[in-house]
């Protein structure tokens, strides 16, 4: 059977899959998900406070095209859509209320934008509960209005996998192929390697017909047209494609066999990094969504097999699989955002699941007891997104209130732009003090000792140190000053009053 928008299913009743045509679908269907695109957007202002400061990757990210602070050193595995995303705002402007203003309204639009894609495969009461499910998370609302790209590479597998069911079902929809097009682009905007992950299903499914290479191209054009700044960037500044990879391997541990499954379940607590993640799993009650997650996908794929509209949900769910294996199996740390294109695709299918379990059952006492066990179960879903997420905020802000007030002190110390600083937390500290950073070792080393010393001749510089650690061999002799919680090492320069 067609897959496209205006095909017809039988024996869908109670699905939530199309049974009739769609035209009426879709009106019905904008109204809701127009109100789950605004829900998420304000719940993001409400629940993730837009004064929190900016988080170290986002200082990076920001940095680059700020017009207030030098841009930090840009690491081999980053990639700069993001950057570029957020560039209208911090161009010109260093408020970080007006910046997560702006990134939540916008994630709030893109998630209305990519779940109307879905209208012509599901039902809009299915497509309502998807992007609630998907938009309630702690994760999905903690990192909506961050300056971090993983939210986007979510958005943009949502977008590509729908659009790619559209134009496989009907080839003359062509905002369906400009679709598949925008929605590969983002993702390689956004991180590369992620992007293809995404859509090796895709790719896979298209090679099925090779007479119609049409899709293969568009796909293969918006991985290009995404992801070739990235590539052309190896080039130009970290010596060739091979020892970009290898660097950004080597960054994240060494790609390689890792079982991170357990990292993933430990971080579900809200440790937005989990490196290394050692310590015990959160409270059952935190990660039995996770567990309730596959489950309620496959009874999803269940139910459109047997409605014989199997392709709609399948694929999302072969692309969900395909994007997680990497952080499950091929770095040896968690972060919970690095699942958040596998979440976006799961929760169409996990969507179907919850649909099915209300509407199964055939009399009315039966349906009603079901649809009180999910209504009560989500509803304890929601309350344990909300603790953790509050919780995640505010050890997020407390750690970020740290950095501001280190770079308070460092001004007060005679360490002002144009500056320079090196050592522990350097990167964020130096990005609230409007200093520039440089590191001599570690993930982020960009210069040597000799390298570093010139840089710093002529301008005000600081290396920062954790208490009970020792300042580098150069900055021993130099005078100490506290500065929050850390140490600070002052060049003469900044002694004598420059």
């Amino acid at each position: 059977m067609a897959d496209g928008p205006n095909a017809t299913t039988t024996g869908a009743a109670g699905t939530g899959l199309p049974a009739e045509a769609v035209r009426p679908r879709r009106a019905r269907a904008e109204p809701r998900l127009g109100a789950v695109a605004a829900a998420f957007t304000l719940a993001q202002l409400v629940l993730v406070r837009p004064d929190i400061g900016l988080g170290w990757d986002e200082t990076v990210y920001v940095s680059q095209v700020s017009g207030h602070v030098p841009a930090a050193y840009f690491s081999a595995p980053r990639s700069r859509g993001i950057s570029l995303l957020v560039a209208p705002v911090a161009s010109w402007s260093d408020s970080t209320v007006l910046l997560r203003i702006y990134l939540a309204v916008l994630s709030g639009l893109a998630l209305y934008l990519a779940l109307r894609v879905w209208r012509g495969h599901l039902g809009p009461g299915v497509l309502a509960l998807a992007g609630a499910l998907f938009a309630s998370l702690w994760v999905t609302l903690f990192y909506g209005s961050e300056a971090m790209p993983n939210y986007w590479v979510a958005i943009g597998a949502l977008a590509c996998v729908g659009c790619f069911l559209r134009a496989r079902a009907n080839p003359r929809d062509r905002a369906a192929w400009w679709g598949v097009f925008a929605g590969a682009a983002l993702m390689a905007w956004m991180r590369p390697m992620d992007a293809v992950y995404v859509v090796l299903p895709l790719l896979a499914l298209a090679l099925r017909r090779p007479r119609r290479p049409r899709l293969l191209a568009v796909l293969a054009a918006g991985l290009v047209a995404g992801g070739g700044e990235w590539v052309i960037e190896a080039y130009t500044s970290y010596g060739g494609l091979a020892r970009r990879l290898s660097a950004a391997s080597a960054i994240q541990g060494g790609l390689g066999r890792h079982l991170a499954v357990v990292d993933q379940l430990r971080s579900l607590g809200g440790r937005t990094l989990c490196r290394p993640c050692t310590g015990a799993a959160p409270n059952p009650a935190v990660t039995l969504w996770w567990f309730a997650l596959p489950l309620l996908a496959v009874l999803g794929a269940v139910v459109a097999v047997r409605a014989r509209r199997a392709l709609p949900v399948l694929l999302p769910g072969a692309c969900a699989a395909t994007a997680a294996i990497p952080y499950l199996f091929l770095i040896g740390y968690a972060a919970p955002r690095f699942l958040l294109p596998a979440y976006a695709l799961l929760a169409l299918p996990v969507a179907l699941g919850l649909v099915h379990l209300v509407t199964a059952p055939s009399h009315r006492a039966g349906r009603a007891l079901a649809v009180g066990l999910v209504a009560v179960g989500l509803a304890g879903h929601l309350a344990v997104q909300y603790v953790v997420l509050e919780h995640t905020v505010h050890s997020s802000a407390a750690s970020r209130a740290d950095w501001a007030r280190t770079a308070a002190a460092l001004h007060t110390r005679g360490v002002r732009p144009p500056c320079l600083l090196s050592g522990y937390d350097a990167v964020p500290i130096a990005f609230y003090t409007g200093c520039g950073s440089a590191q001599t070792a570690g993930h982020d080393a960009s210069t040597t000792v000799a390298e570093l010393k010139r840089a710093a001749h002529g301008t005000a510089f600081a290396v920062l140190v954790r208490p009970g650690s020792r300042p580098p061999a150069y900055a021993r002799t130099w005078a100490e000053q506290r500065v929050g919680a850390l140490r600070a090492y002052m060049d003469p320069v900044v002694r004598q009053g420059r």
